[in-house]
């Protein structure tokens, strides 16, 4: 049912920016902030908002206007930043230092030791091992040490009607922000929240486990029974709600994330890589295509993809990709954060982690 909504707002945010109302003002963007109550647009969006998912238009309205244009959200939006971030995690050596720090393996323990009854509870009960919750916690915050630090109603209502237009997909990103600025005054108003006090990343996600407001509405769970759900402070409800948000996207209990392979010299790439990272091949077909497999994965039910992780330049000697073939597992991680490396790094961390405890 409220997938449903969620599609229907979809088609109108779509609308609206397509009339040109969603759009920035004619002199935005702007160097400083500004208050979101000068921008008539954003407050005849919150009315439109507020019709759309049964909120009450004058509350809507009330908290757009409450809101404030943030320059340091649309800059870390801007191409130029994103292009560098991107270009930086093609590098998975380089990446995956990033998450295997001292500080994530120490921290982790920590948290694991902490919260062991809760890990063990989410595993029993969604089928998704601990290591892997772990791994998504530890990446996403280092187990709550950064959740951010913006204001996610000012974040949200500068990426609906500020989005930097210079973005080769700004027309897409900014109907995806204006919905979940939507979602976020469901969220506010379910939870009894006061919009203008929780604090995320720049991008509008939000406590332990970097939940976006759509994602907080259809998968965040009450995992410490009492009666709320808070993904700040409770690591019960963060720990249930990452492991139900696996389950929702297909995960199999019991089944690998991926296998070690070898490539043989007349292995076909350009085949093995065409379809990225959506599994697709049968053990037997990747093996026609020159990709030598264990005999655990050889016996696997359900399709493999080959994941590529490059590591720097591959002209240069020593920086040869790096090459598994990934479940169907591996591709529900990549639902939180379409990367081969990000869940290349999750497994790691919670495998680390895992080793670490046994």
């Amino acid at each position: 049912m409220y997938s449903l909504t969620r599609r229907r707002f979809a088609l109108g945010a779509l609308a609206w920016c397509a009339s040109g109302r969603a759009q920035p003002t004619p002199e935005a963007p702007q160097a400083e902030p500004y208050a979101y109550a000068t921008h008539e647009n954003a407050l005849l969006w919150a009315e439109e908002a507020a019709r759309r998912h049964g909120l009450d238009a004058a509350w809507a309205r009330q908290t757009i206007a409450s809101a404030w244009f943030n320059p340091g959200v649309q800059r870390l939006m801007r191409p130029a930043a994103y292009n560098q971030t991107s270009s930086a995690s093609r590098n998975w050596r380089a990446y995956r230092k990033r998450f295997l720090t001292p500080t994530h393996l120490q921290t982790g323990a920590r948290f694991w030791q902490a919260n062991h009854a809760a890990l063990a509870r989410a595993e029993a009960q969604f089928g998704v091992p601990a290591a892997a919750i772990m791994g998504i916690l530890g990446v996403e915050t280092i187990y709550g040490r950064n959740v951010g630090k913006y204001r996610v109603l000012d974040a949200l209502a500068t990426l609906a009607f500020d989005f930097p237009q210079e973005h080769p997909r700004a027309h897409q990103r900014q109907i995806f922000f204006a919905r979940e600025l939507a979602h976020f005054l469901v969220l506010c108003q379910r939870n009894r929240l006061e919009p203008g006090q929780p604090e995320g990343s720049y991008a509008g996600a939000m406590g332990l486990p970097q939940f976006m407001p759509s994602s907080w509405l259809q998968y965040a769970v009450d995992f410490d029974g009492d009666g709320r759900i808070d993904l700040w402070n409770s690591p019960a409800d963060a720990i249930g709600s990452v492991a139900n948000y696996f389950r929702a996207f297909g995960w199999r209990p019991g089944l690998p994330t991926h296998y070690a392979v070898q490539l043989q010299p007349q292995a076909d790439l350009r085949a093995l890589l065409a379809h990225d990272i959506l599994p697709t091949f049968s053990p037997a077909e990747m093996a026609a295509l020159g990709v030598t497999l264990p005999e655990k994965a050889q016996e696997s039910a359900g399709p493999l993809a080959l994941i590529e992780l490059q590591n720097g330049d591959p002209a240069r000697p020593g920086n040869e990709p790096d090459y598994v073939a990934g479940t169907e597992n591996f591709y529900v991680i990549t639902r939180y954060n379409w990367s081969a490396y990000y869940a290349m790094a999750v497994i790691e961390l919670g495998q680390q982690l895992a080793q670490a405890r046994d």
